[in-house]
Order: structure tokens, then sequence, then C-alpha cells
């Protein structure tokens, strides 16, 4: 009798369990993640697609392409969504790729993005650089030429990224085009010789943003300072927006916020989804804490995903809120 019960418990309990897996909204839905080829938006992106499968999504690998190819290809439906749509550096792109009637973003997912250009405390102090138009006098420019062109190098943006067109829009505004080198290439490759011509005692001019692991090394007001631009000026959509902070500062750029960007129709018959996208929130300071252990070296897939599963487990009843609210929109 004891074992017949036991058994009948079993069962179901398995039946129980068969069925919420039916039930589950993403059940027999494939979702194709896109992100830039930086590899520290992989824990922003992998954090999306394990609460997407916890909804019963199909998740493939996540595509790393350009940033004008992910909105393109969103825009298509032929992939889902994209985790960091920074708004509004990527605004152009966004428009461009068909906007709010291809796209679908509710919410923020990240807040207090900041970006800017930058040098080494020394050369600041000992020039009193504090604005970056004043390379527009040769003399200081020639303190960060690496090249011996005479024009000071800037450690700038990878084509196809939102700050290239601002970098080259203030570089022109800021009647800079004669002085200073917008270098542009491989970002990650690029700051390392930044940083090692900084450890060797060299002057050095960048430009980065966070939450990234450059300012976990060369850390802003120890070794670097921020260099303030004289004026505000944007190129494209974000013309009219001001970048002069409450404080009268002003570092060039706004402070940005980072949204997850889905193909419209998709999210239209998949609520479940849209209304994950539209609660998922990441505090900065958490993309840096992970940023700065991939930098100091657990960038493998498992460690990523090691770093995900230990966000979740430590905002457990964060995530699970989530999920539930998710299912909850889908019935």
């Amino acid at each position: 009798m004891r074992k017949t019960i036991l058994l009948a418990a079993t069962l179901t309990a398995l039946a129980a369990t068969q069925v919420s897996a039916a039930d589950l909204p993403g059940k027999g839905v494939t979702v194709k993640p896109v992100q830039s080829t930086i590899s520290e938006e992989t824990f922003q992106t992998l954090l999306v697609s394990r609460a997407l499968e916890k909804l019963g999504y199909t998740v493939e690998q996540t595509n790393e392409v350009d940033y004008n190819v992910g909105y393109t290809t969103i825009a298509a439906g032929d992939a889902t969504f994209i985790a960091t749509n920074w708004k509004p550096l990527h605004d152009d792109m966004y428009k461009a790729a068909g906007g709010d009637a291809k796209f679908y973003r509710a919410g923020t997912y990240v807040q207090g993005a900041a970006q800017g250009y930058l040098i080494d405390k020394k050369t600041a102090e000992k020039y009193h650089i504090t604005r970056i138009d004043q390379l527009k006098d040769p003399r200081l420019a020639k303190l960060f030429d690496s090249n011996g062109d005479g024009k000071a190098d800037m450690t700038g943006c990878t084509p196809g990224w939102g700050c290239e067109a601002v970098i080259n829009h203030q570089i022109k505004a800021f009647e800079l085009s004669n002085t200073v080198e917008h270098n542009q290439g491989n970002y990650a490759a690029m700051m390392a010789d930044t940083i090692s011509r900084f450890k060797a005692g060299k002057p050095v001019l960048y430009y980065t943003w966070t939450p990234y692991w450059v300012s976990d090394v060369l850390v802003p007001g120890r070794d670097v300072v921020w260099l303030q631009v004289p004026f505000t000026s944007m190129p494209g959509e974000q013309k009219n927006v001001e970048t002069k902070l409450p404080n009268g500062a002003n570092y060039g750029f706004p402070v940005n916020s980072m949204h997850i960007v889905a193909n419209k129709a998709w999210t239209e018959k998949n609520p479940a989804a849209a209304k994950l996208f539209s609660e998922m929130k990441l505090p900065i300071a958490d993309i840096n804490a992970q940023n700065s252990r991939m930098h100091q070296g657990q960038s493998s897939e498992d460690a990523i995903n090691a770093h995900v599963d230990g966000w979740i487990k430590a905002h457990q009843a964060e995530f699970d809120g989530w999920i539930k609210d998710a299912m909850a929109a889908a019935k």
C-alpha cells in the first residue's frame, strides 16, 4: 500500500512538472540574440537569455555583429534582441534601421553610463590641461604624439560604434582637426598599447566609457582625469541633447542609459518576453565588477556563465519576480 501511494505521488509530481513545462509561454519558440564584438557585453546579454530560458524559450548562442548590422538584423526579423542599446548614443542607428515602427523598447536595463575623453593626471597637472580644446595649441597636442607626426594621438572608437560619429563631429566642432588624430581600430588592442604607454610614463589621451574595465586599470582621479569640452555639440539625432551637467561641468557626452531592444512584431506575439524586457534591471556597478573580473582572466565562456549564475543567485527574489510577472503577462 505504501509503495502504491509513493508511486502515485511520484507520477502526480511528474505530470505536474510536464504540464508546467508545456504551459511555459516560450515553449517551441526560438530566440536569436545579437551583441557587438565587445566581449564585456556578454554578461548583460546572457542574463537576458537565461531569463528567457526560464520562460521556456529556446535561446540560440549569441551572434556577434557590428551594432549597425545588429539593428538592421533585428528590424528584419532575422534576430530577436540586443541587450545593449545605448540611448541616446545609438539613436541614429536605431532610427536608420526603422525606429519605433520596427523595434520594441520599454523600460531601462542599465542607468548611468558615462563616457568621454581622458588624459594622464601627471601631464594634466604639469601643463594645466582641463579641457580638450586646449589641444588646439600645437605645443600641447605634441605632448600626446606617439608616431612623430606632431599631432596628438587619441585612442578612439572601433569603426561602426556609436561613439565614432560623436568623436569625429567634436574634433571638427572644437577645431581640433589640425592637431588631434582620432585613431581607430580594435579598441581593446589600442587600449592595451595606451596602458603600456602610461606604465612607461608617457602621456596618454583616449576615449572610454563606463561600464568597462579600463577605468579599473587607469583610475580617474588617481591615474587619469576626465577632460571637459568648451560647449555642447552632438551630431545627428543627438544634436539637441544637452551634455552640460547640473553642476556646470561638461564632458561632451550625455549620461546614457542602456535598453533591451527587440523585434516589435516578435514581442507582439510573445507578451511574456516583452514584459520581461521591460522589467529587467542591472546595476552598472555589477557590470563594472564583472568586467573587471574578465580583465583579470575570468573571461572564458564558462567563467562568464558562472558570473551570470552568481548574479542570479545573489538576486534570486528579483529574478523570480521578473519571471512571475512575465508568466502573468502571457495569460
